[in-house]
């Protein structure tokens, strides 16, 4: 889960107000991005020109909904390389979210990529911890909206990745561990959460191992113009390290890019994720349909099941000699269960339109705002940084 419609507001109305016509107006939108951006080791790189320039890229985070209030804090993204890593050996990411509202609720995010030198090893994962609300509307692919309710809890998630390159330069092979646990649940009295009590509802603890493995030739880690990127992860989770459920997980993220034309730096950007829970799965643990990465039309957890399937595939429009881009994007998928498969009469569609600024011309990092609807969604807005996939 990562932050949506709820971060970089701030960033955003500064941008959009910025003139980008004239050559020197250029050189103020890059005095801009230079003011949000850090360098670590900008003096050692001075005295030792073969180590790679890190950067840490920061975006103000300003936000309000019904059920935070007004929210406020920072976004940033880690890039950087160990020392001995040349070209060969693609670009560390790390970013950190954190957020803070005035009903006393936070937001803490890590979800990082590290690559050691010539990419010999892959560390992985995410870190979250946070006190945030969240929507609920049964479970179920059919659930109505009029079943809306709040919900609260406080989630602290740990799932470290540890991966060795194998057999070829893009293959990794490893595992890691996963500790996911929910507590201090706080439910609405006599509505659909309280009165079906699906296991798990008032908070659960997932301790567990993982198998995984990683196939990654895309050329850039933020915003990739060619390759594949597929990660598949095996779950088993029980009760002997202190767990309170036992089932399996697997997940799968498939993705592909490519460029349009020879003639200019357009990308066809393609997505297929998987999501499929066997056993005494809690609440926490069901598949999520919607977020700011995929069907971005729909809220986080509008539908909710054992399992997901769903695709999209994505036109990335740039401009030459231009910080700015656009982007169309439509999917389509569903969730479902044991009882009942994938049905073409329920799949949700998903189409929208994009803005892009970059905010670091090398790496290619952008700022993106997005704007999702769908067959099953009036739709929604997005801030955040880099692609969404």
């Amino acid at each position: 889960m990562k932050i949506s419609h709820k971060i970089g507001l701030l960033i955003c109305a500064l941008t959009l107000s910025l003139p980008f016509n004239a050559q020197e107006e250029e050189s103020g939108l890059d005095r801009f991005v230079e003011f949000f951006t850090f360098y670590p080791n900008k003096d050692k790189v001075a005295k030792d020109s073969t180590l790679y320039l890190s950067k840490i890229i920061t975006a103000p985070i300003l936000s309000y909904s019904p059920e935070t209030s007004l929210g406020f804090g920072v976004g940033a993204k880690y890039l950087f390389k160990f020392k001995g890593s040349g070209e060969e050996t693609r670009t560390s990411n790390m970013p950190v979210s954190l957020l803070y509202t005035l009903n006393s609720q936070f937001f803490v995010y890590s979800g990082f990529e590290i690559f050691t030198n010539q990419e010999k090893w892959v560390i992985s994962g995410n870190i979250i911890f946070q006190n945030y609300p969240r929507l609920y509307y049964g479970i179920g692919q059919n659930s109505p909206e009029t079943n809306e309710e709040i919900y609260d809890n406080y989630q602290f998630l740990f799932e470290p990745i540890l991966l060795k390159q194998a057999f070829t330069r893009y293959l990794f092979l490893g595992g890691g561990v996963r500790y996911n646990k929910i507590y201090k649940t706080k439910i609405e009295p006599n509505k659909l959460l309280a009165t079906s009590q699906p296991s798990g509802f008032d908070g659960s603890t997932s301790v567990g191992f993982e198998l995984a493995a990683l196939y990654d030739s895309r050329d850039n880690i933020l915003n990739a113009s060619k390759g594949w990127y597929l990660e598949l992860t095996k779950g088993f989770y029980g009760t002997a390290l202190g767990g309170t459920h036992q089932f399996e997980l697997t997940r799968f993220d498939l993705r592909h890019y490519l460029k349009v034309s020879q003639k200019n730096d357009d990308v066809l950007a393609f997505q297929a994720i998987g999501h499929f829970a066997n056993g005494d799965a809690p609440l926490s643990e069901l598949a999520l349909f919607g977020n700011e990465e995929t069907m971005r039309g729909y809220v986080e957890g509008r539908f909710i099941e054992e399992n997901l399937l769903a695709a999209q595939v994505e036109y990335r429009k740039t401009f030459k000699d231009s910080r700015f881009g656009m982007v169309a994007f439509v999917g389509a998928g569903d969730v479902f269960n044991k009882s009942k498969e994938l049905s073409l009469n329920d799949i949700k569609l998903n189409y929208g339109v994009g803005l892009r600024f970059m905010l670091d011309k090398k790496e290619k990092l952008n700022i993106r705002f997005d704007f999702g609807a769908g067959n099953k969604t009036d739709g929604n807005f997005y801030v955040n940084i880099a692609e969404a996939y």
